[in-house]
């Protein structure tokens, strides 16, 4: 078994974290955290980037459909972003582990300055063993959820691979509706094979990216591979998983072949 302190950023998507209704997966989100408070307890620091705040705003605002026009989505954002916390909160509280709320814009990681006081930040939470709890602040920035903007963070995907490079990690975990990366699309080919190290992102490797998931996500095989190229250039190993299985995690941690792991260490790309 592999004891040796990490600093990990798991990031789960919306699909993970909701039902098909829009509304929040409790079972999930409950099996999330108690597998994170037990691997913070075991000695490890861990940051949580969570997807989800639009698709809960729109079943808490009682709305049939995801918004279409920015203002409400954003207005979505904020009333999601609140519940979801509180959610958080209840149930980390519940292992004894405290969170903090993270949210980010663009300008926030470009700007150097600003950067850095973050890095700070993140520092100061896990030395004092708090979990904060990281997304994309949708209620002023548009880049996810406009396109045709200037991106810096653009997707939840790109955004925990920034925050693993920002917090100098040593493992970003996407938790996806997907169990990793194939070498063919498993959905038509049912001999597609899960490749489970990738040590260099070759053009083979681009080439098996395929478009975005349910809707309630914005992320697809291709924002993946992107941070994955942050992560690795970042010194920092990147594994893709399925969210069904939270219990994963530890099997991850331990260096065991789950998923699809992007090994650190390669020759930049």
């Amino acid at each position: 078994m592999n004891e040796q302190k990490q600093r990990i950023v798991v990031k789960v998507g919306t699909s993970t974290l909701t039902h098909s209704s829009g509304s929040l997966n409790l079972r999930s989100m409950e099996q999330m955290v108690r597998v994170l408070s037990d691997l913070s307890g075991a000695g490890h620091e861990i940051i949580l980037v969570t997807s989800g705040a639009i698709a809960v705003g729109t079943a808490r605002m009682g709305l049939d459909e995801r918004p279409r026009a920015l203002r409400m989505k954003q207005a979505a954002a904020a009333v999601g972003q609140c519940r979801m916390m509180h959610i958080y909160d209840k149930l980390f509280s519940e292992y004894n582990r405290t969170v903090a709320q993270i949210l980010l814009t663009g300008d926030d990681v470009e700007d150097p300055l600003r950067a850095e006081h973050l890095r700070n930040t993140f520092a100061s939470l896990l030395e004092m063993g708090i979990i904060p709890v990281v997304n994309e602040n949708d209620s002023v920035s548009s880049a996810e959820i406009e396109t045709g903007h200037h991106k810096v963070l653009g997707d939840n995907d790109t955004l925990s691979a920034i925050v693993a490079e920002l917090c100098r990690a040593d493992l970003l975990v996407l938790f996806s509706d997907i169990d990793g990366l194939y070498d063919a699309d498993p959905r038509s080919h049912p001999d597609a094979r899960l490749l489970h190290r990738v040590t260099e992102l070759t053009p083979e490797i681009l080439e098996m990216a395929g478009g975005a998931g349910t809707w309630r996500g914005t992320g697809g095989m291709a924002t993946k591979l992107s941070a994955a190229r942050i992560a690795m250039n970042a010194g920092c190993d990147m594994v893709i998983t399925n969210g069904q299985r939270m219990g994963d995690l530890y099997g991850i941690v331990e260096g065991q072949d789950v998923g699809t792991r992007f090994a650190a260490g390669g020759s930049p790309q």
